[in-house]
């Protein structure tokens, strides 16, 4: 069992930064690809990026792609993700996840889901 503790939303003007951090309990961290995704109001859930296990490759969607960075410690089992420039369709609540498959398929493999951190862009 893993649980994931998701910290660092909050409210910022476009083009600000914000950094979100996913902590991980557990002592199999290391075994999983992690990876983020979000839902914004009157959406579906979407992928945002991934990493795998050893940190070596990352995943991003297009319109994230130069702006998130996704990195991890795995001694520390966290995982952040750094969103610079953001823009207000950035808005929405972002989730922590985890995939004891391959970060490249990500989306489609998830075995554990953090509750969540609220991100909201402002014009």
């Amino acid at each position: 069992q893993v649980q994931l503790v998701e910290s660092g939303g909050g409210l910022v003007q476009a083009g600000g930064s914000l950094r979100l951090s996913c902590a991980a309990s557990g002592r199999t961290f290391s075994t999983y690809a992690m990876g983020w995704f979000r839902q914004a109001p009157g959406k579906e859930r979407e992928f945002v990026a991934a990493i795998s296990q050893s940190g070596g490759d990352t995943y991003y969607i297009d319109p994230v792609k130069g702006r998130f960075i996704i990195t991890r410690d795995n001694a520390k089992n966290t995982v952040t993700l750094q969103m610079n420039s953001l823009k207000p369709e950035d808005t929405a609540v972002y989730h922590c996840a985890a995939s004891s498959g391959y970060a490249y398929n990500f989306a489609y493999e998830i075995d554990y889901w953090g509750q969540g951190t609220q991100v909201t862009v402002s014009s």
